[in-house]
């Protein structure tokens, strides 16, 4: 499974681990993702989306449907048809 969030797009990004005397070594900073149903009540389906949680806060403030639709018009793969 990849770990990229289906509606933001956020990846893991790369850094360092800097020790107490400076050294640096590669690392890996990955997004907090969790796998979520959701349940489009305007359309009557179940969706599944791989999302990150702060994706997830700003479907709570919005609603999927109008996160979805928002999506959809700047050219996501939203993973259903939406009107």
């Amino acid at each position: 499974m990849s770990r990229v969030c289906q509606l933001t797009g956020k990846r893991p990004i790369a850094g360092n681990n800097v020790s107490h005397s400076n050294r640096r070594t590669k690392r890996r900073f990955l997004p907090n993702l969790i796998k979520k149903r959701f349940f489009i009540p305007e359309t009557g389906e179940w969706v599944t989306l791989k999302v990150a949680t702060s994706t997830l806060r700003t479907i709570n403030k919005l609603g999927i449907y109008e996160y979805l639709k928002d999506a959809q018009r700047k050219g996501m793969n939203v993973g259903t048809k939406l009107k």
